[in-house]
């Protein structure tokens, strides 16, 4: 894969998230998703931000829900993976594996 094609951290985690909560993932449950299994607390923002990117990249595809009455009649964004997200997901997990082959980490402190 060629430079540029790897998530980044918090690219891979909102790919994660999608596909822990399954296709039709919305913003604010994708949120809520990342901030309970990690304890990282994410803005709303910064989870739009990263969709939208993901989408331009054609990582992730999004519709438009049905409005409700509950969010005053607007709707709700749905998100899924796709296939290019999931090989970028594989292709980027591959690549931290491969650079912490025979790595040891100390973590006593600095020298």
């Amino acid at each position: 894969m060629a430079k540029g094609n790897y998530l980044g951290e918090f690219e891979q985690i909102v790919i994660l998230g999608l596909l822990q909560l399954g296709d039709d993932a919305h913003g604010v449950a994708i949120r809520q998703e990342i901030e309970r299994r990690t304890g990282r607390i994410a803005t709303i923002g910064s989870i739009y931000a990263t969709l939208e990117r993901l989408e331009n990249k054609g990582y992730v595809s999004s519709r438009l829900g049905e409005p409700t009455p509950q969010r005053g009649g607007r709707a709700k964004r749905h998100f899924r993976v796709l296939k290019a997200g999931r090989m970028a997901l594989e292709s980027s997990r591959t690549m931290v594996a491969r650079m912490s082959e025979g790595l040891v980490l100390d973590t006593g402190g600095d020298p």
